[in-house]
């Protein structure tokens, strides 16, 4: 709706009650002077995403009234203007006002007697009508500036509003471009799918069309591509896809928004000129985001670098191994196995070692050996309190703040989440992010199955190459959110060290948890699998029963003393009968109902929030400390009226850590009675109950179901359709689409053949090290994209492309780039 369709309201701002200097949103009090609503007071309530508006100066909102559950009538405004002065009184009231320092009312009479009534349009277009004025050039400063700063982020604000933008990411494009804002949505408005989140091609296309960019124009092809690239490889997990489902995938976004088809040969044409111009990387049959290309590849140099480049200076002697570890295992009161000590003593040998086990095998016990040892070795105190935090020479890091405090609790040293110890922001997707080298000696990382690619890399990067690394992780568990399976990678590819645990230690007499977990990973369904035991059991349902049963475990659970952090729910899916949609709401009102009227409680577009709720953190925020995944619990609201931002806040406590949400933040959170079983990994509950229905038969893979039962600590119940958790038991996951595999065994076994300074230069080959050969495409005449041909890239006929291929057979030096080392050299 453009500003001639919308209701107007013209006045002057007599007061701003409250303004968002990160979002943009305020709210204001103003005066009418004009208005095409129906309205009998003279002032009104204006709300929306305003660039600089000043008390007492005059603007047009344009908009509707809308009616706030609490405040009542407001006149949301979806774009507004500012009204310059016009009459000569008006003009030199306003650059005499006082945000003009130093202009008085003598000097604005001067300025609007020689320019008359567009003096400020006049001064903005060209500052140089001032000097024959006579004023001095500090006066000239100051109106300019003004004025500029005014008019430039007003105009941009504006111009946002105008395409639809609302306040948060009004403000988070402006942050990004600053004053390009608009020329780069006039120019390329399918940027913004690359730079700003929650900005995808739906919104993009809009602008795009509104501008008047073909439906065929090549920026808007480019742009589908690479939303469906990025979503391809974001949903499915994958580091790379193929031509085919990324060619359908963009034709049908194309047609979805503008519902005019596009001719697959022209899209196909954009995906090699994505790839010849570098926004995309190609390699044989697989297309790659280019950010995801590169990580994988830097992995694999910065492991390499790690482990080979000073394999030669341990830090400690092992000839006494054994004498050592006699002395932890007094210490500890502990008995290792050989498989333990193997592990201990190998991690100790390698600056990179993988440790891997299933529940009960002992990973901890062996963590706790090796810095005990290690500490021993090196004539270390683990005596936190003689270390300065930020010098302690041993780090402990998990992927989530809850699978750091087991660290802490098993160890009893500090360990902090991956994303605090690096000092990332949460865009580790992208390259540029920087972060701190690590100090210390030894680095543990627990939980790496949750490791994507982005992370990982960002870890590695942050290693120095005399510090000792130790990668643990079950490699059975669901792979990360995140594209990559990065520690079953590492594992695959038999470049690095490494030990499985395959002994059960962890189990007592009458627990069966474990032994389950185990034959669940093996791919059996034992005879007892559905027989009630003295720490599990089964009830059998079907998906519109689940809740009904789910409420009377929870019920039976609370009466017998189990409080909201013991009892834990995990679901496959968000939606449907058995869903964490329908599941969350209902145990809120078993496990903190309200009691009465008194009881303070805040309403939400999807429900209610309440003193007591468990939640859960969707994004990570490092200014706070929290991150994906983390889990808290509600132990303060603050109404509105009581708030000096003047919003409804809640206060949720973290392991501790207490942070303040105002209500434009609720977004971050959900209520976490029910929670997904990836948002479960790294944790623990005294009891998981676990709904499976054939509903869900997309999710129902063995992965899951084995991630799920080993988060019980002591009871788990199994609810729904004895066929959906056989189903679970008999589907193994499909590997994800990588390629860190290949990657380290490039790396690794290339570099073994030549010097350490010549295998460096490899970093920066891998960029340039393939370029798009063979992409199948459909045919002009079939719009649905479902027929493939195939499609050439015509390369010049002298390719001086670095590849580790060309390095391996010497065709190329490796020492290419430096000094006068040229690929013409070899060529």
């Amino acid at each position: 709706m453009n500003n001639e369709e919308q209701h107007f309201i013209t006045g002057q701002v007599e007061r701003i009650f409250f303004q968002n200097d990160t979002t943009l949103y305020k709210v204001l009090l103003v005066k009418i002077d004009k208005t095409d609503i129906k309205w009998n007071e003279d002032e009104i309530t204006v709300t929306g995403s305003f660039g600089t508006i000043k008390e007492e100066g005059s603007y047009t909102f344009f908009g509707d009234i809308k009616t706030h559950p609490k405040y009542g009538p407001q006149f949301q405004a979806t774009n507004y203007q500012s009204d310059q002065p016009t009459t000569k009184s008006g003009l030199v009231a306003y650059l005499s006002g006082e945000q003009f320092t130093g202009i008085g009312k003598m000097t604005a009479e001067k300025i609007v007697t020689a320019l008359g009534g567009d003096a400020i349009d006049k001064i903005i277009a060209d500052p140089s009508v001032l000097v024959p004025l006579g004023i001095n050039a500090k006066k000239r400063k100051t109106l300019v500036d003004v004025l500029t700063e005014n008019n430039g982020m007003e105009q941009i604000i504006i111009g946002l509003n105008d395409y639809g933008f609302g306040s948060t990411l009004a403000y988070a494009i402006y942050q990004h471009y600053q004053e390009d804002t608009l020329r780069v949505l006039r120019e390329n408005p399918y940027q913004l799918i690359l730079d700003i989140d929650g900005v995808g091609f739906k919104r993009a296309d809009q602008i795009a069309e509104k501008i008047g960019i073909a439906d065929d124009a090549d920026i808007r092809l480019r742009g589908a591509l690479l939303e469906e690239l990025n979503q391809l490889t974001q949903q499915e997990g994958d580091t790379y896809t193929a031509a085919e489902p990324l060619l359908n995938g963009a034709l049908n976004l194309l047609q979805q928004t503008r519902r005019t088809p596009v001719a697959p040969q022209k899209v196909a044409d954009q995906i090699l000129a994505l790839a010849h111009d570098g926004k995309i990387m190609s390699e044989d049959d697989r297309i790659y985001p280019r950010s995801l290309f590169n990580a994988e590849w830097q992995i694999a140099q910065e492991l390499y670098r790690i482990e080979k480049e000073y394999a030669d200076k341990q830090a400690a002697s092992l000839k006494h191994f054994e004498t050592e570890l006699k002395h932890v295992e007094k210490r500890l009161k502990i008995t290792y196995d050989d498989s333990q000590k193997q592990a201990i003593k190998a991690a100790l040998q390698h600056h990179v070692f993988l440790l891997t086990g299933g529940p009960g095998t002992g990973k901890t016990t062996v963590i706790n050996g090796l810095v005990a040892l290690f500490a021993q070795l090196h004539h270390l105190s683990l005596d936190i309190n003689e270390y300065k935090e930020e010098t302690f020479p041993i780090l402990l890091a998990a992927p989530t703040g809850r699978a750091a405090k087991r660290m802490t609790e098993t160890t009893g040293l500090p360990a902090s989440t991956i994303h605090r110890l690096l000092g990332l922001t949460g865009r580790e997707n992208d390259p540029d992010t920087p972060t701190k080298e690590l100090e210390g000696g030894l680095l543990i990382i627990d939980e790496m199955s949750m490791v994507d690619t982005y992370l990982f890399r960002s870890l590695v990067r942050a290693i120095p190459s005399d510090m000792q690394v130790v990668l643990v992780g079950d490699k059975d568990q669901l792979p990360s959110v995140g594209p990559g399976q990065v520690f079953s990678d590492l594992l695959a590819a038999q470049i690095l060290p490494e030990i499985e645990l395959n002994q059960i230690y962890r189990q007592n007499d009458d627990s069966s948890i474990i032994e389950l977990a185990h034959d669940i990973n093996t791919g059996q369904v034992p005879a007892n699998f559905f027989t009630n035991q003295s720490d599990r059991s089964f009830i059998a349902c079907n998906a519109y029963q689940v809740p009904d049963v789910i409420d009377q475990v929870v019920t039976h659970a609370k009466q017998k003393g189990f409080e909201t952090s013991d009892i834990q729910v995990l679901a496959p899916m968000y939606r449907g009968a058995a869903g964490i949609d329908r599941l969350n709401p209902m145990i809120q009102e078993i496990m903190n109902p309200r009691k009465n009227e008194r009881t303070k409680e805040v309403k939400t577009q999807n429900g209610v929030y309440r003193i007591g709720d468990k939640v859960l953190h969707l994004v990570n925020s490092p200014d706070v400390n929290v991150f994906n995944g983390e889990i808290g619990q509600i132990v303060g609201i603050t109404e509105a009226k009581k708030s000096k931002h003047k919003s409804d806040e809640l206060t949720i406590a973290f392991e501790g850590n207490e942070v303040t949400y105002k209500r434009s933040d609720w977004y971050k959170i959900t209520l976490a009675y029910c929670t997904s079983i990836h948002k479960a990994q790294g944790s623990e509950f005294q009891m998981v109950i676990l709904p499976l229905v054939h509903q869900e038969h997309r999710m129902l893979k063995r992965n899951l179901l084995y991630t799920a039962v080993t988060r019980a600590k002591q009871f788990l119940i199994l609810i729904g359709e004895r066929e959906a958790f056989e189903t679970a038991v008999k589907e193994q996951s499909a590997n994800r689409k990588t390629t860190l595999k290949e990657r380290l065994k490039q790396v690794f076994e290339q570099s073994q053949t030549m010097p350490h300074q010549a295998a460096r230069q490899l970093r920066s080959t891998a960029e340039a090290a393939v370029a798009p050969s063979e992409i199948p495409v459909a045919s002009d005449d079939d719009t649905t994209a479902t027929t493939a041909t195939t499609l050439e890239l015509h390369e010049d006929e002298d390719d001086y492309r670095l590849t580790v291929a060309k390095v391996a057979s010497g065709e190329i030096d490796p020492m290419i780039g430096m000094g006068t080392v040229t690929p013409r050299s070899f060529m």
